[in-house]
């Protein structure tokens, strides 16, 4: 008679993602130090982490942790004191200048809190300017730009301005423009820090319409624990470093604070 093993296989790591797609951002030993008159400020102290296609990662931490030094590494906005990034597993290190703004342009949408659009231009100006950039045809970049906030609920307000909108449609613009060039990537850096709880709700609901249609990879620096219905794992950033990850269903919430993260 043959024997049934009850062995049981290994428990993923708390933190772990759930899941088979491929990697598409890697840090290794990610270091960043800022050289101010002579006194260094380490910003990021040899950051370790792997996010996978498609996943939805709430990135979060109190203010001057080493969330928007992060940010910056794997965007291409700014280069390591030491360590590598890979996108896609190309080491953004070894890129040109040009390389490098092809990569931005076209691989990585970025969305950011003061949703930094053009105010001379009309909404669908600001979503078909990185079009232009990418050297799309016009027509197409107008057809791409109205489906584009279509996606957003501003299909009829293509015509108006920022300072003819309020500010949950300057952000849900500011959203489309991110997603103009089909980006793998979007980095928001608190993009319902400026809004109203509706609003901010409003734009979440967005995202994760983004994440799950789109299978876009959204890494979001966020202080909302309204992220934790949607996201797929947390990152605790604290002084540089990553304090804990957690998949959201290892994490609890409660009363104002969601566990394992201190009020600031």
């Amino acid at each position: 008679m043959s024997e049934t093993s009850t062995e049981q296989p290994a428990a993923a790591p708390a933190g772990a993602a759930s899941t088979d797609a491929p990697v598409i951002i890697r840090t290794v030993h990610l270091k960043k130090e800022y050289d101010r008159k002579g006194v260094i400020t380490q910003a990021l102290r040899g950051v370790d982490m792997t996010i996978h296609s498609s996943e939805f990662i709430a990135v979060m931490g109190p203010s001057g942790s080493g969330k928007s030094t992060f940010f910056n590494m794997i965007g291409g906005l700014d280069s390591p004191s030491s360590g590598r990034v890979f996108i896609d597993e190309v080491d953004v290190a070894q890129l040109s200048a040009g390389e490098l703004a092809f990569l931005r342009c076209r691989k990585i949408g970025y969305i950011f809190q003061s949703y930094n659009l053009i105010q001379y231009q009309t909404a669908l100006e600001n979503v078909t300017t990185p079009m232009a950039f990418a050297g799309v045809d016009p027509d197409e970049a107008r057809r791409r730009g109205m489906e584009l906030l279509d996606l957003v609920g501003l299909k009829d307000r293509w015509f108006h301005r920022p300072i003819e909108m309020s500010g949950g449609q300057q952000q849900r613009v500011a959203i489309a423009r991110s997603l103009a060039n089909n980006p793998m990537i979007l980095l928001a850096d608190e993009p319902t820090a400026n809004l109203d709880l509706r609003t901010g709700q409003e734009v979440l609901n967005i995202l994760q319409r983004v994440n799950e249609e789109k299978q876009v990879t959204i890494i979001c620096a966020t202080h909302d624990h309204r992220m934790l219905s949607i996201c797929d794992r947390l990152i605790w950033i604290r002084d540089g470093g990553i304090e804990r990850i957690a998949r959201r269903d290892e994490v609890n919430i409660e009363v104002g604070a969601i566990e394992g993260e201190e009020d600031e």
